[in-house]
């Protein structure tokens, strides 16, 4: 399951499921409306998926890496994670291994994004999964990483980051900027106050990984925002721009939780959005 894109082979890749809460996850929107997309278990949780993205290029990118194997058994049975099939299968699938991988790049750095960062040894230290790539973060999405407070604490764990910086193979870009050709980040804002999309772009076309911006396809409407999004109304104002210039320009949008759809266009009829999926499970 791969993507040409100009020069660019763009390849979505697996790290198993978990389940969240559904009220949480559509903010304000009723549960009648949003469980028609997202139907939930008898604990109120919809299914999704944690689908990071291998970029290949000039050199061979992971965008985000799943949760990973760290969380003790008590938080893997309150999201429901299975990952029978993790990231290491999905990159032998594109016939790669975690050697072969040269940047990692985050959006942010909540556990379901940066949990596959890093690693336990045999001696029980946390050391990068990935033992060639540069890690690549937001300066001041670190920053907010390492400095929780009881809104966010939750879904900051330190040790799926800070270990990479005490290794010397992390990078931080202070701003918007090129990470390698093709691919640059754009600051979103709103589920984090740093958190950043991926523009993907080359002979004229794009793909945007769009991380929790619209983290399903359920989340096209303009005001179906995550409880979860620390600054709701920079959600909104980003993603009202930003979907209209997905429609016009034919954005393909990688959804990094859908469990369903992997990729596709958002498309517009008579006002009702849809997506025009490219890339399935």
């Amino acid at each position: 399951m791969q993507k040409r894109l100009g020069s660019l082979e763009l390849f979505p890749l697996f790290d198993g499921t978990f389940r969240l809460d559904g009220g949480a996850m559509f903010g304000v929107v009723p549960k009648p409306l949003w469980e028609r997309r997202a139907p939930a278990d008898d604990r109120n949780r919809i299914a999704l998926a944690m689908r990071p993205l291998l970029v290949r290029g000039e050199q061979t990118m992971v965008i985000d890496a799943g949760a990973g194997d760290k969380l003790d058994a008590k938080n893997v049975e309150i999201y429901a994670i299975d990952r029978t099939i993790d990231l290491a299968h999905s990159l032998a699938a594109a016939g790669l291994e975690a050697a072969d991988i040269d940047i990692v790049l985050a959006s942010h750095l909540h556990f379901d994004h940066a949990g596959g960062f890093t690693r336990r040894d045999e001696a029980g230290r946390r050391v990068p999964v990935f033992p060639r790539a540069r890690y690549v973060a937001r300066t001041a999405e670190y920053e907010d990483a390492t400095h929780p407070h009881e809104r966010n604490r939750a879904s900051y764990i330190a040790e799926n980051y800070v270990p990479l910086r005490e290794a010397g193979v992390l990078d931080l870009m202070p701003d918007d900027g090129i990470v390698m050709p093709g691919v640059r980040v754009v600051r979103t804002g709103g589920h984090t106050m740093h958190h950043q999309m991926v523009m993907i772009e080359s002979e004229g076309r794009t793909a945007v990984f769009a991380a929790d911006l619209i983290p399903t396809c359920a989340h096209i409407d303009t005001p179906w925002i995550m409880g979860y999004d620390l600054y709701p109304m920079d959600t909104l104002a980003f993603k009202r721009a930003f979907i209209r210039e997905a429609i016009e320009r034919e954005y393909l949008v990688f959804f990094e939780h859908d469990p369903r759809v992997a990729a596709g266009y958002i498309r517009e009829e008579q006002g009702r959005r849809h997506v025009e999926a490219v890339l399935h499970s």
